[in-house]
Order: C-alpha cells, then sequence, then structure tokens
C-alpha cells in the first residue's frame, strides 16, 4: 500500500469564506499515483472546516445566513470562550457544526464523486495562515 501527504495552504483575508478545494485535492491525487484507495481531507485548524457540497452560489449564501443564526458572532461577549481575549467563539461552533474532514474514494485515479459534489474549505476566523491536510492511502 502507498501513503501521500500534502498541506495546503490559506491565506482568506475575510473572516468567513467557503472555498473550492476539489481542484488541489484531484491535483494531489494525480501526484500520488494512487489509483485505487481512500483520500482523507481534514482542517488542521479548530476555526476551519472541511466539507462536502454543490457548488453554488445560493447554498453559500444559505450556509452563511444559517450559521450566524445558529452562532452569531456579535456580540462577542455571549461565549465564555471570548474572555480569554479571542473573539472566535462563534467560529468554534460553526466548525463543529461544518466538520473537521471528509474522506472520498478512490476509483481508477480519480474522486469517486457523486454528480454535485465538490469538496469545500470553509474558514471562520480568517486573517491568518492557515492548513488542511490530505492524506491518500492506497494501491
Amino acid at each position: 500500500m502507498k501513503s501521500y501527504r500534502k498541506e495546503l495552504w490559506f491565506n482568506v483575508p475575510a473572516r468567513r469564506a467557503f472555498i473550492n478545494i476539489t481542484h488541489q485535492v484531484e491535483e494531489c491525487l494525480k501526484e500520488s499515483k494512487i489509483r485505487e484507495g481512500l483520500c482523507l481531507v481534514n482542517a488542521m485548524h479548530i476555526t476551519a472546516s472541511v466539507f462536502i457540497n454543490d457548488d453554488e452560489s445560493g447554498l453559500h449564501h444559505d450556509y452563511e445566513v444559517w450559521l450566524e443564526k445558529l452562532a452569531p458572532h456579535e456580540p462577542v461577549t455571549q461565549y465564555r470562550h471570548n474572555a480569554t481575549g479571542e473573539d472566535n467563539g462563534d467560529a468554534h461552533l460553526k466548525r463543529q457544526i461544518m466538520g473537521r474532514e471528509v474522506v472520498v474514494a478512490v476509483t481508477d485515479g480519480k474522486l469517486d464523486f457523486g454528480t454535485w459534489e465538490r469538496i469545500f474549505y470553509g474558514e471562520f476566523d480568517g486573517r491568518r495562515r492557515k492548513r488542511a491536510l490530505v492524506k491518500i492511502i492506497g494501491e
């Protein structure tokens, strides 16, 4: 069995963003030369997420509105976590909702997706450099 590892780095200038990273993960798969196996992609920061869904702007807007209703950023004093001097208590909750990682089957050298599935990096407390891990195992 072969193993491949690569870190994808992001520096999102805004507090929040959804970035389609499917192409970058496909490039990793191509570099790995793995034809059959599994591909794990996970956020390596506790205020960021990796998830699979449709790349449709209306859905991304809906996520933004829904997440802000569930865990509003302001007032920042509503979160005990922010008493440490942070202002990102909401970002930790948003990450918990959206998830840490995804696993995609690799079949015949390709990510084995449903029709509209794409991989996204979700940023909930940007404005600094963060990363996601791509780990591919198989033959």
